[in-house]
């Protein structure tokens, strides 16, 4: 199947952090996109994982992204499949649906570990962010050389309802409209 099958799906927000967040590059879109994806895989039965980096340094995840303290992994490496445990985290038949900061560096280094690590990954393009828009497209581009699938939010949203029979089908569109 080359769309992204629900039942192996796990979100991964990758670093939505408080201090980063300002010197990204249209910043507040990529948030407000992760909103939807978290709000939507809650609303699916999706899991998700959150991870920040160096919370010391970069704070705690945004406000506008709810997050709980069993799903959240705390990192210091920029590539959060180095940390331990991390991995036990994503079965090994996940397609891993993958938002974040930076897209050049945590975002990328997590998923070409992911890659490594034979996960299916899919970038939701709309929902990275970088300092600078060329490291972010740059990053995307090489992501998708190596393997991973590049998506939109609302692409991922209708992958996972599958149908318009989907018994939360209207509450989905409501999210991404």
């Amino acid at each position: 199947m080359l769309t992204i099958d629900p039942k192996r799906s796990l979100l991964l927000l990758v670093d939505f952090q408080a201090r980063l967040m300002p010197a990204i590059h249209d910043g507040e879109a990529a948030v407000r996109h992760a909103n939807r994806l978290l709000a939507a895989a809650k609303l699916l039965d999706i899991p998700y994982v959150f991870t920040e980096q160096n919370a010391k340094g970069l704070g705690a995840t945004v406000a506008g992204l709810p997050v709980e303290n069993d799903r959240l992994v705390h990192k210091q490496f920029f590539d959060a499949c180095r940390e331990g445990g991390f991995l036990e985290r994503i079965p090994v038949d996940a397609q891993v649906v993958v938002a974040g900061c930076e897209a050049h560096v945590c975002v990328q280094q997590t998923v070409l570990g992911l890659l490594q690590a034979s996960r299916k990954v899919y970038v939701v393009r709309d929902a990275l962010g970088s300092r600078r828009q060329e490291d972010k497209e740059t990053a995307i581009r090489r992501m998708e050389r190596h393997g991973a699938e590049i998506v939109t939010t609302e692409m991922a949203v209708f992958e996972w309802l599958q149908t318009a029979e989907h018994r939360n089908f209207r509450d989905a569109i409501a999210l991404i409209k």
